[in-house]
């Protein structure tokens, strides 16, 4: 008899995406921080504000507030910069940064939130702001379970490992070569990154996993 596996509510849904991409990434989140992602995940998946967010304005906002509205708001900045990074890193290529730019913002926002605070929820936004860069490789994975396309292109792929360290950008860049990428400082030229680039010898653009 076939085994019938159920997924009676929208967090155990989640919870089944996460652990398929936590495998397409060879990492494993612990219960807190997997709880922290599917609960994330669910409160911002009906709403559309999000696209109308301008984070350093909204950074700059939150380090003008005091007390508990400041600790929100800052929180608020982590979150969105996880879900920009980890979910929708085209958007950085349509506003003109990097998918860096909102990792930088969302580390330093939970760095901020955990300082504020004591005890547990210092210690949980202490790893989320620690452990961010893997927090996203495990949101762009989940957009890559279903799909034969590598959500990240080969440009972005590269600087988001130049940048932050990124294992599932490395893993990307291996889809489309078989070269190996050169670590170079963000600060970099555009010429001097396009001429790392061109070390590469351009390979399958299809996302086999």
């Amino acid at each position: 008899m076939e085994t019938l596996v159920l997924n009676p509510s929208a967090t155990a849904q989640w919870h089944a995406l996460i652990n398929e991409a936590e495998q397409l990434c060879a990492a494993h989140l612990d219960e807190e921080l997997q709880s922290y992602l599917v609960f994330l995940l669910m409160r911002h998946s009906n709403t559309t504000e999000m696209a109308h967010s301008v984070m350093a304005l909204e950074y700059l906002d939150s380090l003008d507030a005091h007390g508990q509205l400041r600790e929100t708001q800052l929180r608020d900045v982590g979150d969105k910069c996880l879900l920009f990074s980890g979910l929708f890193p085209e958007r950085a290529q349509k506003r003109r940064v990097r998918v860096s730019y909102y990792v930088n913002l969302g580390v330093s926002a939970y760095a901020m939130v955990s300082a504020s605070l004591a005890g547990v929820r210092a210690r949980l936004f202490a790893e989320l702001s620690r452990h961010f860069v893997g927090l996203m490789d495990i949101l762009q994975a989940t957009r890559e379970v279903n799909s034969a396309q590598a959500l990240l292109s080969p440009l972005q792929a590269l600087e988001l490992w130049q940048d932050t360290g990124s294992r599932h950008a490395l893993q990307t860049l291996s889809l489309y070569t078989k070269g190996t990428p050169v670590a170079q400082s963000p600060n970099e030229t555009d010429g001097q990154e396009a001429l790392v680039w061109s070390r590469f010898a351009t390979g399958n653009r299809s996302c086999c996993h």
